[in-house]
């Protein structure tokens, strides 16, 4: 199948592409029935002579091209539908009735209500593609987005989540009139998801209720089956609570498929140089070192001991307490004995077997390098963050 994707170097164009390399390479191999030869990359700077090539060869077309934020108002409809009828002649020319799927935008559904130039514009190219599907017969898929967020966005153009992130990110100030204006948004990878659906012949079709998508069987219109309703407030309040993570350590919950899982991806991308990495604190001691990695919420916390050569460590007992230890280095001996016991549990480990050693509560253990020369390296996860004032720990020696 050749594709051609106009808009190629916008946001959704730019991560369509890249998919659908990824699908081309065989490097996503999660596609099986989905075969992709050739990738016509079009967009403004392009030659424009390559648009009759890539139109008498192309077997799928995704019109992604557009205006959104343009110097003077003639420009929408210049943008947004002078090009969709300059691609539809140009395919009419070579009798290529090939599907195409076209980008709009759920205000088109306000003409009457809210008009906008931009709302005109993007109304008038869906009129354009469905008289030339009633002309043609060619199958046409118009997707009227809601706001789109992710990777490779613009900040400051025309997405609130993108500027949000980048300003965030860049510790400068946003701007929020109302914090209860709710959005309704679309994440890019589930945007992607769908037009990979959509090139499978599994679309989703949809009708529009005033602004409200309503998914059906068969419509006039398709959508992605996944947004999110979301407040301004709600979004600044998640977004700070990344920012603060590198101080507090600790990880926001971030549920599968929730959209603060797909905020925090969005905002990661944002990251300046300076932020990418981030320094912690190493409780350093003539023994060696204790360093806390990461906290969360509900699920406990991670950290790193270093032992050095001959080193003892822990001699300490839990109540409720309970941890894993994970040598990753290094070659020590961990033994654990129950408050009251004489017998001593004792378990030989290296970084040569990487395997977990529960710490149970009621035991008293404690983790001894072995070695003479190297220090241990140990991955530690405790089932609770620490708590200075209720440490549940308690001295005793093994």
């Amino acid at each position: 199948m050749n594709i051609l994707v106009t808009g190629s170097n916008g946001f959704v164009g730019k991560n369509l592409v890249s998919a659908l390399k990824n699908i081309k390479n065989g490097k996503d191999r999660t596609r099986p029935n989905l075969i992709v030869d050739e990738i016509f990359e079009y967009d403004i700077d392009t030659d424009e002579s390559l648009l009759d090539e890539y139109c008498s060869k192309s077997d799928f077309i995704f019109n992604l091209a557009g205006v959104n934020r343009p110097q003077n108002a003639e420009e929408f409809m210049e943008g947004n539908f002078g090009f969709a009828s300059k691609l539809l002649d140009t395919l009419k020319k070579h009798n290529n009735t090939c599907p195409i799927m076209i980008s709009s935008s759920i205000q088109a559904t306000c003409i009457g209500r809210y008009d906008s130039d931009y709302g005109r514009s993007k109304k008038a190219g869906e009129d354009l593609i469905f008289a030339y599907s009633e002309e043609t017969g060619a199958k046409v898929f118009v997707y009227r987005f809601p706001n789109l967020f992710g990777k490779w966005c613009r900040p400051n153009y025309n997405s609130a989540v993108a500027t949000f992130c980048y300003n965030t990110a860049n510790d400068l100030p946003i701007t929020i009139n109302d914090r209860a204006i709710e959005l309704e948004l679309l994440y890019i990878d589930d945007l992607i998801f769908e037009m990979f659906d959509l090139l499978e012949g599994k679309e989703h079709h949809c009708e529009f209720n005033s602004i409200n998508t309503v998914l059906v069987d068969s419509g006039k219109y398709c959508a992605a089956p996944v947004t999110h309703k979301v407040t301004l407030g709600e979004i600044a309040d998640l977004l700070d609570n990344f920012k603060a993570q590198p101080n507090t350590l600790i990880m926001p919950e971030i549920p599968d498929n929730s959209f603060a899982k797909k905020l925090y991806s969005t905002y990661l991308s944002y990251l300046p140089k300076d932020k990418i990495s981030f320094p912690l604190k190493m409780n350093i001691d003539d023994r060696g070192s204790f360093t806390e990695l990461l906290k969360t919420a509900n699920c406990g916390q991670f950290s790193v001991n270093i032992s050095k050569p001959g080193i003892t460590k822990g001699q300490h007992w839990h109540h409720s307490k309970w941890e894993f230890f994970i040598v990753v280095s290094g070659h020590g001996l961990i033994e654990e004995r129950k408050i009251g016991s004489d017998e001593v549990l004792k378990f030989e480990v290296s970084g040569d077997k990487i395997e977990a050693i529960h710490m149970l509560p009621g035991y008293t253990h404690n983790i001894i390098n072995l070695s003479d020369t190297e220090d241990l390296v140990t991955l530690m996860w405790a089932n609770e963050q620490f708590d200075k004032n209720k440490p549940d720990t308690f001295f005793e020696e093994v």
